[in-house]
């Protein structure tokens, strides 16, 4: 504890002092072929040590005592939840079991076939500790390691278990991400997607952390309607087993054409909420004049992923427009999740691609977006504990 406190005032020390961070875009020309790592998936599986979980976690807080924030905006201090009751949605706002609205700030894995290595326990404290409460699995279906192509069914279900539990230890919220990108269309892939969604449904409908994310980025002309039609054959494999988690619908466009869902949303099921994506260097004024009409209309929006370089994973990053874009979402109280979880050699990995380590991450090990984003999680949590 008192390492913990002595992180949180250090972190108030030193909030603002890095600069030069910055965007990230939308993933519109993510590679089909990248590498899968060399480590085994059976190495990720291997990784419960739930009987460490403790003492891990407090390495990880004394690792992070060295690093430093850069991140000074005024945040909106909402609750931050435990796992004990299901999130749940009641009108444009994501609520826990006593209504009291909630935000949630996370990252994404990469692709699970190709970075099996960040699903363990240990991994997933040190998020804890930085200060997410929320981690999004992104298992790609289309694409090389893809569910619905060449990738191994039973490691990859394997990697999403092990990572609703790893996330259960750490006392944060999971999204199981059916992550649609190359393919386009949603529906080409329906009937797989609706037999995995009902097995994991049927798995999880106790659980408390889990929330579904039927479809990652619509694109190449899906329309909305193609996607309404798609969530209509999806969310009744969820619902016939878990009758009141969180889904999340992916909108057209890579996720960007919330107005959509407005003038046409899913009607007949109830803790529906609408993605929105951006990448900061690349989505500015016209993304965030969307999203503010959205939700100022009503609409119920989770930004499931955003980056702060551009659109294809690269670039410079944009610290002033990504600043601008957190400084939004917190108004709102949308939550987000920061895309990506890796050492891939490209500025949206949250590591370096010299840092090996899939845990424990010091300073040296995080990439300019990672100390960003490691100043905007740590940011929040020191607000939160003062209670300002």
């Amino acid at each position: 504890m008192k390492k913990y406190i002595a992180l949180v005032l250090a972190a108030v020390l030193v909030l603002g002092i890095f600069t030069g961070c910055g965007n990230k875009g939308n993933k519109e020309t993510e590679s089909q072929t990248d590498e899968k790592v060399t480590e085994s998936v059976n190495s990720a599986e291997n990784n419960t040590e739930d009987s460490t979980q403790n003492s891990t976690e407090n390495q990880n807080v004394a690792d992070t005592e060295q690093l430093t924030t850069e991140n000074g905006q005024e945040s909106s201090v909402l609750a931050c939840p435990s796992v004990n009751g299901k999130l749940h949605v009641e009108g444009s706002k994501l609520v826990d079991q006593n209504n009291n609205e909630v935000q949630l700030r996370g990252v994404s894995t990469h692709g699970l076939a190709w970075y099996p290595q960040y699903v363990t326990n240990d991994c997933f404290a040190t998020l804890k500790s930085f200060g997410a409460n929320v981690v999004r699995l992104a298992m790609y279906t289309y694409e090389s390691g893809g569910y619905c192509t060449d990738g191994d069914r039973q490691q990859l279900e394997t990697l999403v278990q092990n990572g609703v539990q790893y996330a259960l230890n750490n006392d944060m919220y999971v999204i199981i991400d059916w992550h649609v990108l190359n393919e386009g269309n949603p529906n080409r892939y329906s009937d797989v997607a609706k037999t995995f969604f009902a097995k994991m449904a049927q798995q999880y409908a106790s659980y408390n952390n889990v929330i579904y994310e039927i479809c990652n980025e619509p694109c190449k002309g899906a329309t909305w309607g193609d996607v309404k039609f798609y969530a209509s054959e999806v969310i009744p494999s969820i619902r016939s087993y878990d009758k009141d988690a969180v889904i999340l619908i992916g909108t057209p466009n890579w996720s960007q054409d919330v107005d959509e869902a407005v003038k046409d949303p899913v009607t007949g099921y109830d803790n529906i909420m609408y993605t929105l994506h951006f990448y900061a260097a690349t989505h500015k004024e016209d993304l965030q004049n969307k999203l503010k009409s959205a939700a100022d209309a009503g609409l119920p929006i989770f930004v499931s992923e955003f980056g702060i370089c551009s659109a294809d994973g690269n670039g410079q990053v944009d610290i002033d427009s990504a600043n601008s874009w957190i400084s939004l979402l917190d108004s709102y109280g949308i939550s987000y999740v920061c895309w990506n979880l890796s050492n891939k050699d490209e500025k949206s990995a949250l590591l370096t691609p010299a840092c090996d380590k899939t845990s424990g991450f010091i300073y040296e090990d995080l990439s300019d977006e990672g100390k960003w984003l490691y100043g905007v999680l740590t940011s929040h949590v020191t607000q939160e504990t003062s209670g300002t």
